[in-house]
């Protein structure tokens, strides 16, 4: 007898489940906001050398701004004044409308003098990562992806090793203890490193509720349940804007955005351990405890009664009750070793895809509040689609095609004047469209393909994959100094490659979850149910349909 059988005697889609949907949404909100703070705390605003040394406290002080850039700092070849050079004394001919191009200009000697109107204050603005010091200001955003990818495989292993329930409060603590420290930095050193202590903690949110979520739901409500936790998302993406706008200073904007936290702590203690993942360490009589609170919640109580942890023990034989899993049972096979590679691939195609886009709202020209609310707010669309789509086209299908038309749209991009920067914004909202798509169908898709055994240690090290395309993903975008639209040219690469990849998994469309690893060792394919069994209260009309079949 499989697991999904017993969620369909106490109800696999009721008001338990419910509940652990929308606890898990509060901790999971302040995850997109984190992911993309970076483009509000770290922003540049327009800035040029400070002139006060300038100052000889004559004419040069009788002169307005304009004047005093005018005759101080060279022009770029747009006409507007330099970021990073200065002239070494003031040019008062220039007030004549002189060329300056043959004048000798020098680093910013003094410092520079920012613009507040936008921002209160940045990274950029506290210790001046400008000019030459302008990588380090994008290396904030690698150094906190990359403690998530080292997040993501610490807490898949360790969420398969002790449970799903206590991990999720060591990731929600740390989260917020190193958020808050974060905000009281007093140097960039000091900052990097809790930016890479905050990714670390925060992404064991994600790691263990997706999968909590999905173990817990019948095959029916799978879909759904991934729409909706991956909706958490959209409005997180949709709200960060909104948050930034009106706390334009960034050590009180990451307080702001890592606060959910504490009321996800509050909530911990009402979210139920999984119970597959309890009968697959043999541990019944919790796995017990926690169905029939379902079976009570969810008005079952009639057939949750008639379950008992002797009926639980032969649900589920795994490999050895006494063994620990690992990273290593995912290439411990040659078909666990190809579903690895395939879904390492794609995660990091989706990824890169996605946050190469994400990071890029000031590549357009417009505001950046409103260009990250439109990003987020495509989301809806594009995620009601794929709700439509992964159960009419199936979840393989949904995700080449997403991700071929994310790389369609960075593609066209290319080819469009940069001075029409309505029109490339529209097509770069399609591509953000198509990625959220992607990122939607892959976290549901891969918690699908991995046995239960593994599966956190299989989000994990697909997450980790996923969270190095991010890592990466900004300094992509620096590339530009070296051609134009060469990070165009290499998203649009990568999205087309996972889609490629993609191709190559199998399909779970109404697929039950394979428990052991020895589920994917088995013939081509697998029958998921259990001939009879005595259980009672079990729906007897319950019988072998093509849909119970797993082609492996």
């Amino acid at each position: 007898m499989k697991f999904e059988h017993l969620l369909s005697v106490v109800n696999g889609f009721g008001r338990f489940q419910m509940m652990i949907i929308i606890i898990s949404f509060i901790g999971r909100f302040t995850l997109p906001c984190h992911f993309l703070l970076n483009n509000f705390i770290a922003a540049v605003p327009s800035h040029h050398c400070d002139l006060s040394a300038l100052d000889d406290g004559r004419l040069f002080g009788n002169l307005t701004q304009e004047q005093r850039l005018t005759v101080s700092i060279p022009v770029q070849e747009d006409g507007t004044p330099s970021f990073c050079k200065m002239f070494p004394e003031p040019q008062f001919q220039l007030l004549s409308n002189s060329n300056d191009r043959d004048l000798v200009t020098v680093p910013c000697q003094n410092g520079w003098a920012y613009d507040n109107s936008t921002f209160k204050s940045t990274l950029a603005t506290e210790w001046d990562l400008v000019c030459d010091q302008k990588g380090l200001n994008k290396a904030t955003t690698t150094i906190f992806f990359i403690g998530v990818m080292f997040g993501a495989m610490t807490f898949g292993s360790l969420s398969d090793r002790f449970g799903r329930k206590p991990m999720l409060l060591v990731s929600y603590i740390s989260g917020m203890l190193f958020g808050f420290a974060s905000a009281f930095s007093t140097s960039f050193i000091m900052f990097a490193v809790l930016r890479f202590f905050t990714g670390f903690g925060i992404t064991g949110i994600v790691i263990v509720s997706s999968v909590l979520s999905v173990e817990w739901v019948d095959i029916e409500h799978r879909k759904l349940v991934g729409v909706i936790d991956s909706l958490s998302w959209t409005f997180g993406y949709c709200m960060i804007p909104a948050i930034a706008y009106c706390v334009t200073d960034w050590r009180q904007l990451t307080i702001a955005v890592t606060s959910p936290l504490a009321l996800a702590i509050l909530t911990w203690r009402w979210i139920p351990e999984s119970a597959r993942w309890l009968i697959a360490n043999g541990k019944f009589e919790k796995a017990n405890f926690y169905l029939q609170q379902c079976a009570q919640m969810n008005q079952k109580e009639e057939f949750g009664s008639k379950i008992t942890p002797e009926t639980l023990s032969s649900i589920i034989v795994t490999e050895r009750k006494d063994r620990t899993h690992s990273y290593l049972d995912l290439v411990r096979t040659p078909k666990m070793r190809r579903l690895a590679l395939l879904t390492g691939i794609v995660w990091y195609g989706v990824a890169s895809t996605f946050y190469g886009i994400s990071f890029n709202i000031t590549g357009f020209g417009l505001n950046i509040y409103l260009t990250q609310f439109v990003y987020g707010a495509i989301e809806l669309p594009a995620k009601l689609s794929a709700y439509y789509l992964l159960d009419k086209v199936g979840r393989r299908n949904t995700e080449v095609g997403s991700l071929l038309g994310a790389g369609i749209c960075l593609a066209i991009n290319i080819f469009i004047p940069r001075d029409m920067s309505v029109l490339r914004t529209v097509v770069a909202v399609l591509g953000k469209g198509c990625s959220a798509t992607s990122f939607t169908t892959v976290v549901l898709y891969s918690s699908e393909l991995f046995p239960t055994v593994v599966r956190q240690n299989g989000m994990g090290y697909n997450s980790s994959m996923g969270r190095l395309g991010v890592s990466l993903a900004p300094l992509i975008l620096l590339l530009d100094e070296v051609w134009r639209d060469l990070p165009q040219v290499l998203l649009c690469s990568i999205a087309l490659l996972a889609s490629l990849v993609a191709r190559m998994l199998p399909e779970t469309r109404g697929r039950c979850l394979p428990e052991t690893i020895q589920d994917r060792k088995l013939p081509l394919k697998v029958c998921c149910y259990a001939l009879r069994y005595s259980l009672p209260g079990l729906n007897p009309s319950l019988r072998p349909r093509t849909r119970d079949f797993i082609s492996i």
